[in-house]
Parts: structure tokens; C-alpha cells; sequence
């Protein structure tokens, strides 16, 4: 699951503060000003003489000359005795906006905070646009108390706040490492969201995935994710779905999962398919492991490795598709770095009574090496040659069994090797009685 844990983190590592807008713009001063009547706040009028200021400033910004603009509100600010906190307000208010543009973070928080602390004299307006945005400069900054300081004051001062800020919020506990707190505000962002008919993002439910995953919520970790694959099907997704069915132990839920994502053809991965044909040996049905294996080796999603050529071949063979097999461990022990592979060959041989690759496969394994027990080799190789009536070389493999099995003190193989060295002993006796009675 570390592998999961890590995609996860990811995921909600993706995620974007929302984009601080422009607070000021000569249009919607005026056009604050025309609504007034309908404010509760009273805040003292502009002067024509500023207006007149702050359109040349604005004129400098269009222009995209910022520095000409700081030099323009600066000036303004030098003569300030004579403004209302209003018309304070305003300049700062753009001056805070210019510092922005020029990616001065710092020195635009401390402009916007100055628009606040003109309290009641600014229109309501401009104090609620400007809080959102220091909450947000102030995340850029990683000053993340503040951020979320900010907001808890927007919201108590917004007409009826939509989502977005919560998951702001969420956002920020997420960067501050205090999940509990974090989800509890994704989860009123989209609960809200729900609630109004509009959209959940989907980053919002990754973030909510994320935060329910490290608090081990897998209830609702499946819940997220059915909506997720659902609403953004993609593979990551589907992944993360079957994964934690596997975590809770529902096995028959994580194959069913991993199927769906197989027909959706979601499962674009060579881990992805041979994860799933792990699933399906392991529910034995391994005929459908096996065609999920072969086709993602002629796609080429697959290598056809030693190590995959091997699990399909397990995968015919356990299918009872023995034909089918052979080929398939024949291009495998080629590639293998030892003789495991050879052994399980020249066992399918036996049984396809193919005496002669039973005793070439058996050979190449005890050549390459890396057997767990030799011995059983050699009784295999020894019962091949018996049956190809070359009872001297079966004799002398079932010795070569009997040897190993008093070094590896196996009781077993022992007695089965020597039972069969006295019965081709005897046999010889009889065949040259035979002989000699012709």
C-alpha cells in the first residue's frame, strides 16, 4: 500500500490555491459608489482631485508601466493628511494591486492590509474582496494562520459564501499537516456544492480522498472513489478503487473492480494486467488469467520476460491447457537465469510422455542450476530414460538422486531413488535371463 499512499499524496499535492483577482479598477469604484444607497455602511465620498489621480495611475498599469504607477500612488500617499479613509483606501488599495502585478507579494500585503485598517470608512465591498485576497497572498506566502485568519473574517461578512472557501480552507490545513481540520472543511465545500446543484471539482475529491485515506476512513475512501470513477474515469482512479477494496480484505470486490477496469480499458500498465492475473490465480480461474497475460505479451504491454512468460505458462498449465504451456515455459527457460524453469518443463513432458525433451529439459536444468532440490530432477530425468528403455543412464540418474538426497538428508527422495535402482536392477537380471533363454 505504500505504492497506493504515494499516488495519493500525489494526487492532493496537485492541487491550486484559487486565483487572486485585480481588487481595484476605476469602473467598479464608481460603480460602488452608484450602489451605495443600497449599502448599510455610510463611507466618505471621493474627491473629483484624487478620482482624477487614480484614473492617471490606472492609465500607467493599462500601459503595463507599474513602476510609473508606484510613482504616481506614492505621491498621493506623501499628501495623504487631506484624504478621507476612503480615499486612503483606494490608493493603497491600487498600489497593493500594482505590487501584485510586479509578483511583490509581501509588499502587496502590506498595502492590502492598510485597506482593511481603514475599517468602516471603505465600502463593504472593498474590504470583502480585499480580506479574500490577503487570505489568498497569504497562503502564496505560506502564512498559512493568516490565510485561514483572513478568511474565517470574509466569511462572517460574506452574503451567503458559496464552497470555494471552504475548500480554500481545506486547502491551507492540508499545507499545515492538520488533516482532521482539513477535511472536516472539504467535506462542508462539497456537501455544499451538492447541496447548491453545482459542480465538485474534481480535485476537491482528491483532496478528500487523500485526507480520508491517511485517517484510514475506508468507507469513505470507497465512496469518493465510486463517485470518482464515475464522474472522472480514469486509471489512476480505478487503481486506487481496487487497491483499497484489497486493503479491507474484500478481494472479490478488488478483482470485480480490477475486471471492470480491464473492460473499460482502463488498465494501460504492464503492473496493471499482471497485477490482475495475480487476482484471478488467485481466485482460480486461471484460463482468464491466461488470456489476459498472452494478450498483453502480443501488445506488447507485457515484456516477455523470463518472469512473465513463466506465469503464463503456470497460468495454461493450471488451465489444464498443457499444449498450450510447453511453447510458452520452452521461450521462458531460455531467458531464465537458472534451471526452475527447465524443471517445471520436463514434469509437463513426463506427464505428455515426450520422453526425449523430458530428458533434454531435465539436463538444462540441472545444468543452469538454482534448484531447490536437485534430486527431484534426477528422479524425473531417471523415470524419462527408463521409459526410452535406457535403463543404464536411468540407473545412473536415480544414483546421482539417491547421492544428493543423503547430502540434503531427504528420507523421502532417498528411499523412492533407491526403491527404483533395485527395480531396474532387477530388471536387467530379467531382461538377461530372457536373453539368454532366446
Amino acid at each position: 500500500m505504500i505504492k497506493l499512499r504515494k499516488v495519493l499524496s500525489m494526487c492532493a499535492a496537485t492541487l491550486v490555491v484559487f486565483a487572486v483577482q485585480p481588487v481595484f479598477s476605476i469602473e467598479g469604484q464608481a460603480a460602488e459608489e452608484k450602489k451605495k444607497p443600497q449599502k448599510t455602511r455610510r463611507v466618505p465620498s471621493m474627491s473629483e482631485s484624487v478620482y482624477k489621480r487614480l484614473a492617471e495611475a490606472q492609465e500607467a498599469i493599462d500601459l503595463k508601466d507599474n513602476n510609473l504607477a508606484i510613482e504616481l500612488l506614492e505621491e498621493m500617499l506623501n499628501r495623504s493628511r487631506r484624504f478621507n479613509g476612503n480615499e486612503i483606501g483606494q490608493v493603497r488599495n491600487m498600489l497593493g494591486y500594482v505590487w501584485f502585478l510586479k509578483e511583490d507579494y509581501l509588499k502587496a500585503i502590506e498595502q492590502y492590509k492598510l485597506v482593511v485598517a481603514q475599517g468602516e470608512d471603505i465600502p463593504e465591498g472593498l474590504e470583502s474582496t480585499t480580506l479574500y485576497t490577503l487570505a489568498q497572498l497569504s497562503f502564496v506566502e505560506e502564512a498559512y494562520q493568516d490565510a485561514l485568519d483572513y478568511m474565517e473574517i470574509w466569511i462572517t461578512k460574506a452574503d451567503n459564501p458559496g464552497p470555494q472557501p471552504r475548500i480554500f480552507m481545506g486547502q491551507v490545513y492540508y499545507q499545515m499537516k492538520e488533516f482532521d481540520k482539513a477535511v472536516v472543511q472539504i467535506e462542508m465545500g462539497i456537501a455544499m456544492a451538492i447541496e447548491r446543484g453545482t459542480d465538485v471539482k474534481e480535485n476537491w475529491w482528491q483532496l478528500a480522498n487523500f485526507l480520508h485515506y491517511e485517517n484510514e476512513n475506508w468507507p469513505r475512501v470507497l465512496e469518493i472513489l465510486e463517485i470518482m470513477v464515475q464522474e472522472f474515469p480514469k486509471r489512476e482512479y480505478w487503481i486506487q478503487l481496487a487497491g483499497v477494496h484489497g486493503t479491507t480484505g474484500d478481494e472479490k470486490s478488488q478483482l470485480h473492480t480490477m475486471e471492470t477496469a480491464y473492460a473499460g480499458d482502463f488498465l494501460t500498465k504492464e503492473t496493471d494486467l499482471t497485477n490482475l492475473a495475480g487476482l484471478l490465480m488467485q481466485e482460480e480461474v486461471a484460463f482468464r488469467a491466461a488470456l489476459v497475460l498472452e494478450k498483453g505479451i502480443e501488445e506488447d504491454v507485457i515484456e516477455a520476460s523470463a518472469r512473465n512468460l513463466r506465469s503464463l505458462g503456470q497460468a495454461w498449465q493450471l488451465s489444464q491447457e498443457v499444449d498450450k504451456a510447453i511453447p510458452v515455459f520452452e521461450d521462458a527457460a531460455k531467458l531464465a537465469d537458472d534451471g526452475k524453469i527447465f524443471e517445471r518443463l520436463a514434469y509437463l513432458y513426463l506427464e505428455a510422455d515426450k520422453f526425449s525433451e523430458c530428458v533434454t529439459a531435465a539436463n538444462g536444468a540441472l545444468n543452469k542450476g538454482g534448484l531447490s532440490k536437485r534430486q527431484s530432477t534426477y528422479v524425473v530425468r531417471g523415470m524419462c530414460l527408463f521409459n526410452q528403455d535406457n535403463l543404464n543412464d536411468a540407473r545412473g540418474s536415480f544414483v546421482s538422486c539417491r547421492n544428493e538426497s543423503r547430502k540434503e538428508k531427504d528420507s523421502n527422495n532417498q528411499r523412492i531413488c533407491a526403491s527404483w535402482i533395485t527395480y531396474i536392477d532387477r530388471e536387467k537380471i530379467r531382461l538377461q535371463k530372457l536373453a539368454e533363454a532366446s
